[in-house]
């Protein structure tokens, strides 16, 4: 298949998510965009779920004792700064 070639994909739904989807504007934008995310962008550290277990929060609060989330002056993104070694200095 190439790069640039679309594949049309199918699944089942049950009722209530077929209701659901009906109501959302762009379907396929929205399915697409739920799917990349799911795939390629969920935390690492809660692994998607939004909330921190105990010890989860006891490791970040570690972590963060020397990292700090800064907007980088490049991208205007969020990023993991880590004052030990300098990493992402236009941040």
């Amino acid at each position: 298949m190439g790069m640039n070639k679309e594949e049309i994909i199918t699944f089942k739904a049950d009722a209530a998510l077929a209701e659901a989807l009906s109501l959302i504007p762009n379907r396929s934008d929205f399915i697409r965009g739920a799917i990349l995310n799911a795939m390629m962008n969920v935390c690492p550290l809660c692994q998607g779920t939004g909330i921190l277990t105990p010890l989860q929060k006891k490791h970040w609060e570690e972590f963060s004792r020397h990292h700090e989330l800064k907007r980088c002056s490049d991208c205007k993104e969020v990023v993991l700064t880590c004052d030990l070694d300098g990493s992402h200095p236009d941040a």
